[in-house]
């Protein structure tokens, strides 16, 4: 599939080739939903905990004495029936991450780029390339009728373009090795530098 490749003051600077097997597949919400889940759940800290019937501050004292209170039978304050009593059964620290093979994590991302390309959300531009100034880069991000944009760029990020893009709100860049499902889905336009789009087919491919 053939694309217009612009520059970032929106101005046409030719066309470029995309692979169909990386941007012209049917996109699975299946696949999708898998891998967005897997770095999700790996991504969650897991450091919830609550406190135990071993860990409260009460004594351990038996409460009242077992018989003719003509009340149930209890031992100390930090049984889970009472109040500020342990908790029962509640989440202790642990990782929630799972596996994924590497087969289905890259047909995810082939599937991600698929759906931005068929939504009509995926722009090409020549080259991630700025004076490092963020009043002029914001400007010309609002003509191009940017909102919530990713910028992929190549093997590493122009350092001028990143520290330009740091402070526009809705503006955010990746190397191609920081490509992932989930950050692609999140934006409205995908937006790939030219280098980008050969990095992504070689690491793809």
């Amino acid at each position: 599939m053939k694309l217009d490749v612009i520059k970032l003051d929106g101005k046409k600077a030719g066309s470029v080739e995309l692979d169909e097997a990386l941007f012209g597949l049917e996109p699975r919400a299946d696949i999708l939903h898998r891998v967005v889940r897997w770095q999700r759940n790996n991504a969650q800290a897991g450091t919830h905990k609550v406190k135990t019937r071993s860990e409260t501050s009460y004594s351990t004292k038996k409460i009242y004495r077992q018989k003719g209170t003509g009340g149930a039978r209890h031992g100390d304050r930090n049984a889970p029936i009472f109040r500020k009593g342990g908790i029962y059964k509640g989440p202790t620290p642990r990782s929630h991450g799972h596996d994924l093979t590497k087969k289905f994590r890259k047909l995810g991302l082939k599937h991600a780029l698929s759906a931005k390309a068929k939504a009509g959300e995926l722009v090409v531009i020549e080259d991630a390339a700025s004076e490092g100034k963020t009043a002029a880069l914001a400007k010309q991000v609002k003509d191009l009728g940017w909102k919530r944009a990713l910028v992929i760029d190549g093997a590493e990020v122009n350092e001028n373009f990143a520290r330009a893009a740091k402070n526009i709100e809705g503006l955010d860049i990746l190397p191609t090795m920081g490509a992932n499902v989930y950050d692609i889905l999140k934006r409205d336009t995908l937006v790939l530098t030219k280098a980008g789009v050969e990095a992504l087919e070689a690491r793809l491919k």
